[in-house]
């Protein structure tokens, strides 16, 4: 039985590159004979070259783990960075929501004096107030203040003015 076979087994200078056909006997021979030839170059090169050879490999191995350290390192202030980042920022986070949340209490309890100021007032003189005020504000007091009395606020204003107000009163009503 013939085999074909491309030697691609060794370094291209040790072998030359050639395409045959061996039958299995020849093969053998012919690849005993090229490890032959391979382990004889072997030990005719100096033991001290691969002495050379393998320090050599190994001081660059072992600078190049020296860089992974250092880049592990880095890695690892880099990492301490952005957790301290991370922290800090919620921190901040943290009091912006806190000095939003205290605005709005205070908001509310400032509307909450208006509303108990204008449910004390004439509807006249209510309405005069709350003509000049802005809208939202306006609109929350009427909210808050009695239906009736709302009614009778309105009717007591300039058209216009009523009816934004009456408008942004009616779908704050919707969206609650």
């Amino acid at each position: 039985m013939k085999i074909f076979i491309l030697l691609l087994a060794f370094p291209l200078s040790t072998l030359a590159v050639t395409k045959k056909t061996y039958s299995e006997e020849e093969l053998q021979k012919k690849l005993s004979e090229e490890v032959r030839k391979k382990v004889d170059s072997i030990k005719n090169s100096s033991v001290s070259d691969l002495a050379k050879e393998l320090l050599d490999k190994e001081e660059k191995l072992r600078l190049r783990e020296i860089e992974l350290v250092k880049q592990q390192d880095s890695l690892k202030v880099s990492e301490n960075d952005l957790v301290k980042r991370y922290a800090e920022l919620s921190a901040k986070q943290s009091s912006f929501i806190g000095c939003v949340e205290k605005n709005n209490e205070e908001s509310k309890g400032r509307i909450g004096q208006l509303v108990e100021m204008i449910s004390n007032m004439k509807p006249e003189k209510a309405s005069s107030v709350l003509s000049v005020q802005d809208i939202d504000i306006a609109v929350q007091i009427l909210q808050m203040i009695d239906p009736k009395k709302a009614s009778k606020i309105f009717n007591f204003m300039d058209k216009d003015i009523s009816a934004k107000l009456q408008k942004q009163y009616l779908l704050m009503k919707k969206s609650i």
